[in-house]
């Protein structure tokens, strides 16, 4: 067996420029859930199979703590009620599972972080669009290529990459910055 440790150091390098390139918009996102913690809102965080987990990862991060001990950001992942996931996959359609759960749970001054390396999973999509319309701050993280969900998030981040696990790497990186840099404005308690 041999691994092509090139090849995927060269498209690691390669995403993690383009998360450079895009790091006006990691203020911008940190700038926006300031904001709407301020004035009682949350980040929900959405995504599917390793997205998922990157989402349940982060809504952790900012629940507990990412390096300061400092008060809890508001946050929570729509990835994680087996419930609400199995239920309403079942009576309805995987495709609603995350917006029926925006329906129920966002505000206007909420904040959404949406994850798909195609920018195409129709759950996703869906999910962003019904949060446009109540009145969110949407923030997408895709692949390269122009997608459904690039086209409506008011925000996002497309990875310089075709494959998944190095666009991914790169996603976490961002929301890594992005609890960087909601540390850096928080008094440790």
């Amino acid at each position: 067996m041999k691994i092509d440790f090139t090849h995927a150091v060269t498209e690691h390098h390669k995403a993690i420029e383009s998360v450079l390139e895009q790091s006006d918009k990691v203020t911008q996102v940190v700038e926006r859930i300031l904001n709407s913690i301020a004035q009682g809102g949350k980040v929900i965080w959405l995504g599917n199979g390793g997205s998922a987990a990157d989402a349940q990862h982060m809504a952790a991060e900012l629940m507990v703590r990412y390096i300061k001990n400092r008060q809890p950001i508001a946050s929570l992942a729509l990835t994680t009620d087996s419930s609400i996931l199995t239920a309403h996959s079942n009576d309805f359609h995987f495709d609603t599972v995350f917006s029926r759960q925006i329906q129920g749970l966002a505000k206007p001054e909420d904040v959404i972080i949406a994850m798909s390396t195609s920018g195409n999973s129709p759950n996703v999509i869906n999910a962003v669009a019904v949060a446009n319309k109540i009145g969110c701050f949407t923030v997408a993280m895709t692949g390269q290529t122009s997608s459904q969900l690039s086209a409506i998030a008011q925000i996002c981040f497309q990875i310089n990459t075709q494959e998944t696990a190095r666009a991914q790497e790169a996603h976490s990186f961002i929301n890594h910055l992005i609890c960087e840099g909601l540390d850096s404005v928080y008094e440790e308690e």
